[in-house]
């Protein structure tokens, strides 16, 4: 074949494959710009206070198979080993840290209370005087999210949607609403029990409660719910739980025992009892009726730009932390969560549109058997004597320094130094906090300590250290952290708590369900900062400007 032949058909050749790669491309971008469009109506993000990830198998029989754990477990997307990456695993940190992508090291919320040791002064995480309550008299709703020192996905989403797309925060407490609702949300509403049983907020977001808010608080609804508990179920039924009369679980004001029917009459029918309404799962219920009511009353998924409702269910703590993980006051109260959800979802279906939302599920974090339990059943676990240690330390600083006043504050496991005393007695900083450490160590119920300067100075990649370093904060956190013995705690009796960097308190559940979602399910490692970042990467928006998580791709659909 001549060469002049040859050349036409090469030239048909190249423009017939750049046709088919123009289409191509076009075809891939269409799809692109397709998914893009495609966003969302409505992101609900769903925290469970205190919930631990076996709660979703343990229970697993009793949840309906239409309700609200089961459709995103067999519809969604289960991430069966999801962890804190940072102590302490507390409420404040724990929601901070779902919604901002990144850990108290960069958040800046390392607990629910904490020294401030630039003012000399104990703080909360979302109190601010600067600001007044609305709804209330009470000095309940003088909170803003401002000693969060980076924005939340809600923040992004705002920013990204030209402060059109509606954010709006929902929980019976205060931090559950305020630091997932970011720092630019249109609402943050939390729950003022004591004599009032109102739904209340702050003047950061508004001057006066909307109309719709002023009418749930009137309508009864609060009140309906001060009543006796009962169990969902046949209690006979119940067998992924302990024995229902047992000393390991706290009462109610008034009762002798801890069983069931829960009907504590002297404390339901005082004039301040609307807070007995947050230690049982109606607390729940209440939660999911008013975030039914915001959903309708806010419009929320009604157009084509994307809204963010942030929603925790707080009930679910107090409950554990009075009877403890393993009692039949836990299980039904899931049980009843699960109607909630299935409440809930039912009502995003009706007024956004089945497979027009997406939610994610996860907790601020989990929670210890009770330890006196374990012992019963030769665990190991114990108590921290904290008069006994108390004696001992103050006992050591007289000895080792001549003075007591070398500690300024004792909280979260962190103990912070004066650091003027330090220099005023010509000693180093480093060696103090290593002393300390040494004398820690001879606690019994010590399992390991770590000083600041460790944390300054190293970069740890795994394990204990890990975990505290991510929770470690250089300008707000102590001088020495102290990691209890598995198993062991300061706290009651009675009732379970958490705080640890031990894995009872760190594994979570994490679930995803909806638009955008795939099914299926992950055993790999996935840490709460990586909720953030996935979610941005459905929404084609800007990271939270701390994030240090990484989008579970796994979860996405392509």
């Amino acid at each position: 074949m001549s060469t002049n032949f040859r050349l036409p058909i090469l030239a048909v050749l190249v423009t017939f494959f750049s046709i088919i790669s123009g289409f191509s491309q076009r075809k891939a971008k269409a799809k692109d710009d397709s998914a893009l469009k495609g966003n969302p109506k409505l992101v609900v993000g769903i925290i469970v206070d205190q919930m631990r990830y076996d709660y979703l198998t343990r229970f697993y029989d009793q949840y309906d198979d239409e309700g609200g754990f089961k459709r995103m477990m067999e519809n969604g997307f289960n991430c069966k080993n999801n962890h804190y990456n940072y102590a302490p695993t507390s409420t404040g940190p724990g929601h901070a840290s779902v919604y901002t992508g990144t850990t108290p090291a960069t958040h800046g919320i390392i607990g629910n209370n904490w020294y401030d040791k630039e003012n000399d002064v104990e703080v909360y995480c979302a109190s601010d005087d600067s600001y007044a309550s609305v709804g209330t008299t009470s000095d309940a709703g003088k909170m803003s999210p401002h000693r969060m020192q980076v924005t939340t996905i809600t923040d992004q989403l705002r920013l990204h949607t030209q402060m059109q797309g509606k954010t709006i925060g929902i929980a019976l407490k205060d931090r559950g609403a305020i630091l997932p609702a970011g720092h630019a949300a249109n609402a943050a509403y939390w729950f003022h029990g004591a004599d009032e049983g109102k739904w209340i907020s702050s003047s950061y977001y508004m001057d006066k409660l909307p109309q719709w808010v002023i009418d749930f608080n009137a309508s009864g609804v609060a009140g309906s719910y001060k009543k006796a508990w009962t169990t969902l179920k046949d209690i006979s039924s119940y067998t992924e739980s302990g024995s229902d009369n047992n000393v390991f679980e706290g009462l109610f004001e008034g009762e002798t025992s801890p069983t069931f029917p829960h009907n504590p009459q002297e404390l339901l029918n005082k004039n301040k009892d609307y807070d007995i309404i947050k230690s049982t799962p109606f607390g729940n219920s209440l939660t999911a009726d008013f975030a039914i009511e915001a959903l309708k009353q806010e419009e929320l998924g009604k157009d084509d730009i994307t809204d963010f409702l942030a929603v925790s269910f707080s009930s679910t703590d107090y409950v554990g932390h009075k009877f403890g993980v393993n009692s039949k006051e836990i299980e039904d109260t899931y049980v009843r969560l699960d109607k909630d959800l299935a409440r809930l979802f039912e009502a995003l279906d009706k007024n956004v549109g089945e497979g027009e939302y997406t939610v994610f599920l996860t907790a601020d974090h989990a929670a210890v058997n009770v330890p006196a339990y374990l012992k019963s059943i030769k665990i190991p676990a114990g108590y921290v004597d904290n008069d006994s240690t108390k004696e001992k330390f103050a006992n050591f600083l007289k000895y080792k320094y001549g003075t007591e006043d070398i500690v300024k504050n004792f909280s979260n496991y962190q103990i912070f130094l004066d650091h003027k005393i330090i220099n005023n007695l010509d000693l180093e900083v480093r060696e103090v906090q290593e002393d300390i450490a040494k004398e820690f160590l001879s606690y019994d119920y010590v399992d390991r300590v770590y000083t600041g300067y460790q944390m300054w100075q190293n970069n740890y990649t795994s394990g204990i250290p890990y975990i505290l370093q991510n929770g470690y904060n250089q300008k707000r956190s102590g001088d020495v952290l102290l990691v209890l013995k598995p198993g062991t705690i300061t706290y009651s009796k009675t009732g379970s708590t958490h705080g640890s960097p031990q894995i009872y308190d760190t594994h979570t559940p994490l679930l995803f369900y909806g638009k955008g979602i795939k099914k299926g399910s992950t055993v790999e490692r996935t840490e709460i900062p990586d909720i953030a970042p996935t979610i941005s990467s459905l929404l084609g928006i800007a990271f939270p400007n701390g994030t240090t998580g990484e989008p579970i791709v796994e979860v996405l659909e392509q």
